[in-house]
């Protein structure tokens, strides 16, 4: 039978909901789309799998996805077919060496039906790490050299988390060339991912000694179930094996591995970890600049004390003045020899990063500083040489200049990188939730344990028995087989009561076993647990842009040329009148002329505007943001939704599992005909079993618990064919003969089924008392009736008034009949109220509050609630919602309390208001700094800014960006709500 399959994974199957049965699929899936599938047929071959996503015309209803799964299942090389009706939507996973994307949609065709937005060509994604970045212009220069490749689709560089993720089509171009894109550009780049990486292990071989070797475990790899690409790399004695976890897991790959062998040869194989880059990397970056800032200080503070300190320490710093030839002294000699080092040698990556900017027709902070140290370094070397050959020249170098500015500008970005690596510290933490060992028990047939072995937590496989202990972190996700215990999930919900397990309740990676022993069995491995994929939904959030960055991106674009070109007038404004009198000559120091003068102001104009600052004012809120929002149970899906909730003013709510607890239990069954019970519950369970609403879900319990009562529980339920969701209203099908109706009042009336006085009275009765009323209809006449009740949440009533409080409006949107909604609406405090909406209707209220001019947040949980989350300015999905819900949403609440929505919409603000602050640090230093390193001060003052202290001003200003960002990890959430 076919079953519901969505893309993204219902988080309620992860956390906090205790049940039973087995968890299919994960939390997040790749996909954006969602899909009704059929069980996978997995065909013969070897090739890698790849996925296409293609609308399809002409879907009515469930048969038709059916057909579509028919036509496409039977062909050689399909692995996976999945169809959504609800969206017209099919995506299907292929064997690429097997079946061309033509003959999928010739196929489908045949089936007679019509296929749109069928893509041209495959796209795969890959992430790299990139290094060497500076500034906003950095990152854009990265993204157009990546986009001029053929090939490349889309490609998205991120400042702050120094990553690219690329679109591009396999066909035309490969890893190879975009990584080589990136180095023509120069900057470094290093591969973290590629878009087959999900289910992929490496392992270190042993005994591994020629290339037969090694075409002996490939073959034998090769030849598993699962397995669909293995590379063995003889000489580094490694092998990559891309595999199917269903089918196959890494124990069993070592396995194989080893008695790859004829008996005569043994191989010796195991996990091989990669150390983790992104702190590899981030630890040599810092290294890097330390080291580098302490090799500056070591030469540059002693031409700092030639030129500054000891001149003035009569008689100590005589000696300076003594003369070496010429005119050139001891002082101005030691401060070239001092200097060169720094400029050269220290500054040399300032001087790659000018060439490489140049050379893609762009500038950056890297340009600025080598036009600056060099202006200053080379006019010093000009004024000693003149010394060298003059028996009268007298002239003042600014060696100290180009030695000091390059100390500050250092001593800055080593600041800087250890404040960045702080905003990514609350991803940090989840990530290191997960234990490195586990118990791995193995169970005869009567459950008693046969063994017990600690193994890593990388080699447990799907459906392994895990033991934990007391005070123990879970290692994967699963389902509790044996024994009791409480569990500690706040590092996923916030929440840090503990909750009790017992078997069949679910458990996620990385919580904390409070007391008792469990035994778990793993459903969920990899990077398919929860916590797994909440932190690649970060990570991907963190890398989108925020639409308020655009602002830094378009001044990055023109804001070095236009430095210089200030830099260029503030020479030339001080340097001609000085040359020609038309200030005083008491405004140049003694030991200056005008030209050097003007110089100085240049210099520092140049230095002092560098925009480092700007390009780090957004990236580093949000990327603190939506982690700290993650560890408050908040997952935000990119920049964009951060920024968008901070406008919100109406807030609307679904009523069904988002202000209700989402748990209906039916309280009475009435008969309106003379069908039995027994047959009466028949026909209710054969119609809802398929549905997936939470009402549906709690007929066919109460149904089943009645059958028990008035037949045999073993009976077969009859089989519903021509099966049909009527959104909004209900299901519908046929059961033999007979035509069944399961729904409320509007269902009934569009199948122009009569209600009786005695169904009307029932219904008006139930509706006063805030109950949902679903009727039963059977070949054109309702025979009777369920009176479900859902409680409202604890919470529901104070997260309204604290919105009002907010400013912020409220309306309930649901399918729900008029009197149980305005009845729920009054307890929970909400006047607006739209009821017996369907799921378009839903959208289309949505668009009319926009239309007002509102800036509208929408809060669900269900199918029905898709078309109005994704048309909502935020879609916010309750966790504990249906998949569809939570792949079209913005936000994910993943504890499914309403006190998060309040959390999500005052974070956003919290966070664009730190991103204005933001960008005041980064443009106030160069507002303020620019016109007082020109000059504009100094006639009335004699106040100036020495270039050195230019520097120190530009790399304080990217410093106070990155620790304003860093200010959102105190954030605390508004409303929280104590449990009874």
């Amino acid at each position: 039978m076919t079953r519901i399959n969505f893309l993204s994974g219902v988080i309620d199957k992860m956390i906090g909901v205790n049940g039973n049965g087995e968890l299919k699929e994960p939390l997040l899936r790749n996909s954006g789309s969602i899909a009704v599938s059929v069980p996978e047929a997995v065909q013969n071959g070897d090739g890698k799998v790849r996925s296409i996503t293609f609308k399809v015309n002409g879907i009515s209803c469930a048969s038709c996805a059916v057909s579509i799964e028919s036509a496409l299942g039977g062909l050689n090389g399909i692995r996976s077919v999945m169809v959504s009706p609800l969206l017209g939507q099919a995506v299907v996973k292929y064997v690429p060496e097997l079946i061309s994307t033509e003959a999928i949609k010739e196929a489908v065709e045949d089936a007679g039906f019509e296929v749109e937005d069928f893509p041209e060509q495959e796209i795969e994604v890959c992430r790299l790490r990139i290094k060497g970045m500076a500034c906003t212009s950095c990152s854009e220069s990265i993204e157009r050299a990546l986009l001029m490749v053929d090939g490349v689709k889309k490609a998205v560089v991120g400042l702050a988390l120094e990553e690219a993720k690329i679109h591009f089509d396999p066909s035309v171009t490969d890893i190879k060339h975009i990584v080589s894109a990136v180095e023509d550009a120069g900057f470094g780049a290093d591969v973290i991912s590629s878009g087959n990486d999900a289910n992929k292990v490496q392992l270190k071989l042993e005994d591994l000694n020629s290339p037969e070797d090694a075409m002996i475990i490939q073959s034998s790899l090769e030849a598993l179930d699962g397995v669909s690409s293995v590379e063995v790399d003889w000489k580094e004695n490694k092998v990559t094996i891309c595999y199917e976890p269903d089918l196959i897991g890494p124990r069993s790959l070592i396995k194989c591995a080893e008695e790859a062998g004829d008996g005569s040869k043994k191989y010796s194989a195991s996990l091989y970890n990669p150390p983790n880059r992104r702190e590899s990397e981030s630890l040599a970056e810092t290294q890097m600049y330390r080291d580098q800032f302490l090799l500056s200080a070591l030469f540059s503070v002693p031409v700092f004390l030639f030129s500054m300190v000891l001149p003035m320490l009569h008689p100590y710093g005589d000696w300076l003045d003594i003369k070496v030839y010429n005119m050139l002294t001891v002082g101005m000699l030691l401060r070239w020899i001092f200097c060169t080092p720094v400029q050269f040698i220290v500054g040399r990556r300032f001087y790659s990063g000018s060439y490489h900017a140049l050379r893609r027709k762009s500038a950056n902070m890297d340009v600025l500083v080598a036009l600056g140290t060099n202006a200053a370094y080379w006019y010093s070397v000009y004024i000693a040489i003149k010394a060298l050959l003059s028996h009268t020249f007298v002239g003042q170098d600014f060696f100290e200049t180009s030695a000091m500015l390059i100390l500050f500008i250092l001593l800055g970005k080593y600041l800087e990188v250890v404040a960045k690596g702080k905003t990514s510290d609350a991803l940090a933490k989840l990530t290191e939730l997960t234990p490195d060992t586990a118990y791995l028990i193995t169970l005869d047939k009567d459950g008693n344990t046969i063994s017990e072995t600690e193994i890593s937590t990388q080699l447990i496989q799907r459906n392994d028995i895990i033991k934990i202990v007391p005070g123990a972190k879970v290692p994967v996700d699963g389902i509790v087989i044996d024994g009791q215990s409480h569990v500690n999930e706040s590092m996923i919900t916030g929440e840090a009561k503990p909750i009790a397990k017992k078997p069949g309740d679910k458990v996620i990676g990385g919580t904390v076993n409070e007391n008792g022993c469990i035994l778990v069995k793993a459903t969920h491995v990899g990077s398919e647990t929860a916590l797994s994929q909440i932190v690649q939904l970060v990570e991907s959030a963190q890398l989108a842009r925020a639409p308020v960055q655009k602002l830094a991106d378009q001044i990055s674009k023109v804001f070095v040329p236009i430095v210089v070109l200030a830099a260029v007038i503030t020479w030339l404004v001080w340097f001609v009148p000085g040359e020609v009198g038309l200030y005083p000559r008491s405004w140049i120091p003694e030991d200056m002329d005008a030209f050097e003068l003007a110089l100085q102001f240049g210099i520092s104009v140049l230095v002092v505007a560098c925009p480092c600052a700007l390009g780090l004012a957004t990236p580093t809120a949000v990327m603190v943001a939506t982690g700290k929002g993650a560890t408050q149970g908040v997952l935000i899906k990119g920049g964009n939704a951060l920024e968008k909730a901070h406008k919100v003013k109406t807030v609307v709510f679904d009523k069904t599992g988002t202000l209700t607890l989402g748990k209906p239990n039916v309280v009475s069954a009435v008969l309106f005909s003379t069908v039995p019970m027994e047959e009466f519950c028949d026909l209710a369970i054969a119609a809802e079993v398929n549905s997936e609403h939470p009402i549906a879900k709690a007929v066919v319990e109460h149904a089943r618990r009645l059958r028990t009562n008035y037949g045999s529980e073993t009976e077969q339920i009859p089989e519903i064919k021509d099966f049909e969701v009527h959104p909004g209203a209900g299901v519908s099908g046929k059961v033999g003969k007979n035509v069944v109706m399961v729904g409320n009042k509007r269902l009934m009336r569009s199948f122009g089924v009569p209600e009786s006085d005695e169904v009307e009275r029932y219904v008006t009765e139930v509706e006063q008392l805030a109950r949902t009323c679903v009727l039963v209809g059977l070949n054109g006449k309702i025979i009777g009736a369920f009176a479900v009740t859902d409680p409202v949440k604890p919470e529901a009533g104070r997260v309204i008034a604290y919105l009002h409080s907010m400013g912020i409006s409220t309306v309930m949107l649901t399918g729900d009949n008029w009197a149980t909604a305005e009845a729920i609406g009054k307890e929970v405090g909400i006047g607006k109220v739209f009821a017996e909406t369907v799921p378009l209707g839903k959208a289309d209220k949505i668009k009319e509050l926009q239309l007002k001019g509102m800036a509208v947040a929408m809060v669900g949980d269900g199918i029905n609630d898709s078309p109005a989350l994704a048309a909502a300015d935020v879609g916010m999905a309750i966790g504990a919602g249906t998949d569809v819900a939570i792949e079209a949403a913005d936000i994910v609440l993943i504890k499914s309390s309403l006190e998060d929505v309040v959390t999500a919409i005052d974070l956003s603000r919290k966070t664009i208001s730190r991103i204005r602050l933001n960008y005041v640090w980064a443009l106030g230093y160069n507002i303020l700094g620019m016109p007082i390193a020109a000059g504009v001060l100094f006639p009335f003052t004699g106040i100036r800014l020495p270039p050195w202290l230019a520097g120190a001003c530009m790399a304080a200003s990217s410093i106070s960006v990155v620790c304003s960002s860093l200010l959102l990890q105190s954030y605390k959430k508004p409303l929280h709500v104590e449990y009874a």
